[in-house]
Formats: C-alpha cells, structure tokens, sequence
C-alpha cells in the first residue's frame, strides 16, 4: 500500500516517505500504545490517491452536469429523459444550456484545470473560473463572450456550479456565527460579493448548484440544513435555488468511535498539544483531538491532509510547556498547493 499510494502524498521526499514516516510517528508513543496506533492506521486508514481524485473530477460532467441539463432541458421541451434525443430541438437546446453555465472553484482544490482539460471541446474556457471573487470587468467580460458565443446580445447565464474537493464538517462552506449574529462561509461569501451582478448576468430562475467531489457522510447532510436554516432566516435575500451534489460520500461508520476504536480514541487524548488550536480551529468546537469540528476522520488526500481528520495524523509541534510533542504521518499544509 506505500508503494501504491501512500508514498504518493505530495508531502513527502525521497528518503522520508511513509514507511520512514510510520516509524517515526510511531515513535512519538509509549510502546505500549504503539500497537493499537499501528492497527487503527493499518485498518481505518483512508488514503484518496490522484488518480482517485481524478476520476472524481472526470465524472463530475456524465453523472452530474449532463444530468441536470438532460433534466431541465426535457423539462422545457416537454419530454421524458429517455426520449429527449427524439425531440429535433433537443441537442442545440442542451449546446446552450451547457454554454449558458458558469464554473467557478471555491478553492484550489477544485481543480479546475483538470476539469477544464477533461472537458475540452464541451466547455468553453471562458465559462470556467478559478475562484468566486471577479472584479467587475472579469464579470462584464464573461458575459460579453457568452452573448458573442450565443449571438444574442442578451443572453444570460441560467445556472452556476460552485466547486470544491471536499466538505468534511461543512462549517467553513457555510456557518452561523452565533457571537457576531450574522452568517459566514464561503457560500455567504458568494452571495454578499456577487449578488449584485445575479439581477444583470443571470435568467430570473437561475439556479445554483454547490458541488464537491468527495464528502464527509455527517458534512452532506449538515450542508443542506444550514443552507435551509440560511434560506429561511434571510427570507428571499439569498439564492432562488440551490441544489447539493457530491461526486463521493464517505460511509457514516468511517470516523473514529469511542467505543468501537477505545484504545486509539484514548491516545488521541494523551498525545494532544493544544498549541494546534487556532481562531480558525475554534469554529468549529472547543479542540481539535479528533480534528476540526470534531468529525474524526481517518483520511487523507493525496495533496493534502484535511483539518477535519484525527489531528495525530496531521499536526506537528514542538510541545512547550510540557506538551507532547506532535509527530505526523501525512504533514498537513495549511494551505492547499
């Protein structure tokens, strides 16, 4: 399993990759502790390597985006799914459907380069971007190449995919700040940077579709019942449809439990150095033993290390003041490459 993924992970160099890592990280603990680290790893361990995320990325156009058009465009056709390729109106009305979406990435993890690449010839470059804030020009460019596109100068997007890689607790894609009274998040953000080109740039029944490729199981429900507590507490200041699609959901029995994983959950306690705790980490509850908002994941990206996973696999510190001293298997960047 190292040579097949694990000494992937991008954080790793020739010399110290993760078998030289696993004897290290195990070293941090009392050897009467070791074993039952080394079997948790050994059994629970979830590693989601490139190419995984790869293929998550490519199935996002065949099993999410096409569907959504299939589904709308039938709609308004007036035909079943499975008869819309019947219908002589059919593939120039689904062509502007998909012209007529907007792509943009919530972080670097979205790859939407990949995306751009797995789709050449279906999207248009200027119908992906990077990242959720645009100036005001990049906002009048892109809706000046999709009237070129559809010659018609007064066309306007009908829908928008949001993009990330994962969604783990879902506080930081939405959240409400319970001290401050107002909402925060990268969805709020969204609406409060660019709700005032939606009236301009987009059909009155545009739709919003909030996509990640891969899910905690708690983090895919969690997002639609703060998006209902949003809808409901903004009454109509907010987007007039979104929907929540995830390439992956991780089983519900994944996280670290404290009865069925006792000996593990009891090491998470005693080799804790709470210098890991930031403002940021404080969102999402009081510490971070079993990770950001305590959803205790055993799992690791190939470019990275999630702050929702068990923190003895991520963090490292140099234990002042009588800490222990963190040791991780897979470095966790705060920021992702």
């Amino acid at each position: 399993m190292a040579k097949y993924k694990y000494d992937n992970y991008r954080d790793y160099l020739a010399g110290a990759r993760f078998i030289e890592r696993m004897a290290d990280w195990l070293q941090q603990f009392k050897q009467s502790d070791r074993q039952a680290a080394y079997d948790y790893i050994r059994n629970h361990l979830v590693f989601i390597s490139l190419a995984e995320i790869r293929h998550l990325v490519d199935r996002f156009y065949p099993e999410i985006i096409e569907k959504t058009l299939i589904n709308e465009v039938s709609t308004q056709l007036g035909v079943p799914n499975y008869l819309i390729w019947t219908h002589p109106r059919a593939r120039e009305e689904l062509r502007s459907a998909m012209r007529r979406t907007l792509f943009l990435g919530l972080s670097d993890g979205a790859r939407m380069d990949t995306f751009r690449r797995l789709n050449e010839g279906r999207v248009s470059n200027e119908q992906v971007l990077i990242a959720t804030q645009m100036s005001d020009p990049k906002w009048t460019d892109v809706l000046n190449k999709l009237r070129e596109d559809e010659k018609n100068p007064e066309a306007r997007f009908c829908r928008a995919f949001l993009v990330d890689d994962f969604v783990g607790s879902g506080k930081t894609l939405l959240r409400w700040k319970e001290n401050d009274q107002v909402w925060d998040g990268k969805l709020w953000k969204f609406w409060n940077e660019s709700a005032r080109f939606f009236g301009s740039h987009f059909e009155p029944n545009w739709s919003l579709h909030v996509h990640h490729y891969l899910a905690g199981y708690d983090g895919a429900s969690r997002v639609r019942e703060t998006n209902k507590r949003a809808s409901e507490s903004l009454r109509g200041e907010w987007f007039p449809s979104i929907a929540f699609t995830f390439g992956l959901i991780l089983p519900e029995s994944l996280p670290i439990d404290e009865k069925r994983d006792s000996a593990f959950w009891s090491i998470t306690d005693r080799y804790y150095d709470p210098a890991i705790e930031t403002k940021a980490t404080a969102v999402g509850g009081e510490h971070v033993r079993r990770g950001f908002g305590g959803c205790g994941l055993p799992l690791v990206l190939e470019h990275n290390t999630p702050n929702n996973s068990i923190s003895l696999i991520w963090a490292e510190t140099v234990g002042k003041g009588g800490k222990h001293a963190m040791r991780p298997l897979f470095r966790r960047a705060q920021r992702h490459w």
